[in-house]
């Protein structure tokens, strides 16, 4: 009985989803613009945040500050369905490029239909990105107001650890190599040889 309590991890140890950011950039303010928001507060549920250009690019016909992408923060149990959702999608496969040094990955997904949201003519096709950023207990020491301090080495967040989370949680499929680039862009049309 004593070696079963040994055997017990540290629950200190444990990964979590600490929040998850979903994501759509739209390029252009306007009418897609709003009809993404309808999207992310489908599917989310709550109000999307609007998210503006750091700067002008002429080529692109971006304004400064021109409001262009929506994004929303989620967290808890809420992430968590979101997230199963999303990995649905993927067939719970990722790269290994997927994941950050610092423990937190991120994916896409290309049609927001796929998450089991009906699809609407008015609304049309939106695709988006999700980025999780993992945490364990105690990582509030850096951030709180008061006896702030440093996190120390071993309970800190790796790449191995988020892996083998998502292995575990998710029974996970981690692709090694180089992400293939799906762009249906065939080429300019009427172009000489």
């Amino acid at each position: 009985m004593a070696e079963e309590e040994a055997v017990k991890e540290n629950t200190m140890k444990e990964l979590q989803l600490e929040k998850m950011v979903v994501n759509i950039c739209v390029g252009e303010s306007g009418d897609r613009l709003t009809r993404a928001a309808k999207v992310l507060k489908q599917l989310t549920g709550q109000d999307p945040v609007y998210s503006k250009a750091r700067y002008t690019v002429r080529t692109f016909s971006i304004r400064r500050n021109e409001k262009i992408a929506v994004h929303c923060t989620v967290r808890g149990e809420k992430a968590m369905e979101i997230l199963e959702r999303g990995l649905k999608v993927k067939e719970y496969a990722l790269w290994v490029e997927n994941f950050s040094n610092t423990g937190n990955f991120g994916f896409g997904v290309e049609e927001h239909i796929d998450l089991g949201i009906k699809y609407d003519p008015s609304i049309g096709i939106f695709g988006m990105d999700f980025f999780c950023c993992m945490s364990r207990r105690g990582a509030r020491v850096a951030r709180r107001k008061v006896r702030k301090a440093r996190v120390g080495f071993p309970h800190r967040i790796t790449k191995d650890d988020t892996m083998k989370w998502f292995q575990q949680k998710f029974e996970g499929v981690l692709e090694v190599g180089k992400p293939q680039n799906v762009s249906n862009f065939q080429g300019r049309k009427g172009k000489k040889k």
